[in-house]
């Protein structure tokens, strides 16, 4: 029998942007998808369909997707498991294929949270008629969220992901949304529901005890020991509510570098780990959060010696003290300050000082109107994000400058 595989699903786009007091921009997002489907991750959950204010975000993706902007990742919305979220959400994105649909399992929830509105029964019946609906009316894939899945009786997440395999559902997602969990247990209960079931297995692990990363790889491991695919959440930086999600560089380099894991587990092959550096500077910059110092891969201290001995050591071979090459997670270049004149655009720039500028980068016009109408489009990027733009964001909106605007409106 072939060997299971790891899958990322990164939900920076959903988990990371709803936490408290830090957001995208709609083109932030869009890159973010860009660089997750260059990063070969295999499914970015890039918003909310029933959200009003993603619509024009959302169906510009699907819109660049049928483009084949997106080579490799899929665009999968996030709802919850109810008939009619699934309805509206069909309804604001029409040509949308891929969800997660997301219902609470565990007795706090559906005491505290539900406030006992609905029995065990009732969650199951939600949820499996949300399912079909889902496949019935487009979905090509739907992934079902057990939220709040590691405070869940072990028999009730067994007859949970049976419920979803009987109306169809790809996978269940195993949402540890407290961080309540450790390695161990993980794995205990992971492989558990996975021998049962022959469900493939989805990890959405919080960092609120520090174990995400942890968590997600020992959950994966016991996916693929007992015979199903396993799938991973991430975000990037490990953005996300309260202290966070599993780090998206850590995450690949811990299937792929780990004692545990080197060699016997294998990770999606389409997964390319030299994109770590461009894509978590990208969303340090949009987030307006710095990354840590002591960031595995991607802080400043990642690949720094100073103490003699350790020095020393790199030196003579790198290995003596760095697991991995700085190389492969993108690092090596040296970047360049401008320190001299800088001519830069942004919502008040003109027509010369702007194809100065495209001029660096090598982005041609056709004529002096559709110089203009980039320009236009820069402008609006500037207030858009109320940041400098960036040189990728700079190509892609001369490049898909329809659903570039469609993506920077948003209308109440």
């Amino acid at each position: 029998m072939a060997k299971k595989t790891i899958y990322l699903i990164d939900v920076t786009n959903r988990d990371g942007v709803q936490t408290s007091r830090i957001g995208l921009a709609k083109l932030e997002k869009t890159m973010i998808n860009l660089y997750l489907d260059k990063m070969g991750v295999f499914q970015t959950e890039f918003g909310f369909p029933l959200t009003r204010h993603e619509t024009n975000y959302l169906n510009a993706n699907l819109e660049l997707d049928e483009m084949n902007v997106f080579r490799n990742i899929r665009l999968s919305g996030w709802a919850r498991a109810i008939k009619s979220d699934v309805e509206k959400s069909f309804e604001l994105v029409p040509k949308i294929k891929y969800f997660n649909l997301s219902m609470s399992t565990s007795e706090q929830m559906l005491k505290y949270k539900f406030k006992g509105k609905y029995s065990w029964n009732q969650i199951l019946s939600q949820m499996r008629e949300s399912v079909k609906y889902a496949l019935a009316h487009g979905a090509e894939a739907v992934g079902v969220n057990a939220e709040d899945a590691s405070r869940t009786e072990l028999e009730r997440l067994i007859e949970f992901t049976n419920t979803a395999k009987q109306a169809g559902a790809e996978r269940v997602r195993y949402c540890d949304t407290l961080g309540y969990d450790d390695p161990l247990t993980t794995y205990e209960r992971i492989y558990e529901i996975a021998r049962e079931t022959q469900v493939p297995i989805e990890m959405h692990c919080h960092n609120d005890l520090g174990m995400a990363v942890g968590n997600s790889v020992a959950g994966a491991k016991a996916a693929v020991d007992a015979g199903v695919d396993a799938y991973i959440n991430t975000t990037v930086n490990g953005i996300g509510e309260r202290a966070g999600n599993a780090d998206l560089v850590s995450t690949i380099l811990a299937v792929e570098k780990s004692s545990g894991m080197e060699g016997n587990y294998r990770l999606d092959p389409k997964v390319k780990l030299k994109y770590a550096w461009k894509i978590a500077k990208y969303a340090s910059q949009s987030f307006h959060i710095p990354i840590p110092v002591n960031q595995p891969a991607v802080g400043d201290n990642a690949f720094a010696h100073e103490s003699g001995i350790h020095a020393d050591g790199a030196l003579k071979n790198s290995r003596n003290y760095e697991l991995y090459h700085y190389t492969e997670v993108g690092r090596g270049h040296i970047e360049q300050l401008e320190t001299g004149r800088n001519i830069t655009a942004g919502e008040y720039s003109g027509i010369k000082g702007f194809k100065n500028i495209a001029g660096k980068y090598e982005i041609k016009f056709a004529d002096e109107a559709d110089a203009r109408e980039i320009l236009e489009l820069v402008r609006y990027a500037n207030v858009h994000t109320q940041k400098p733009i960036t040189e990728d964001e700079l190509k892609f909106i001369a490049n898909y400058p329809a659903q570039a605007r469609k993506i920077m409106t948003v209308v109440p």
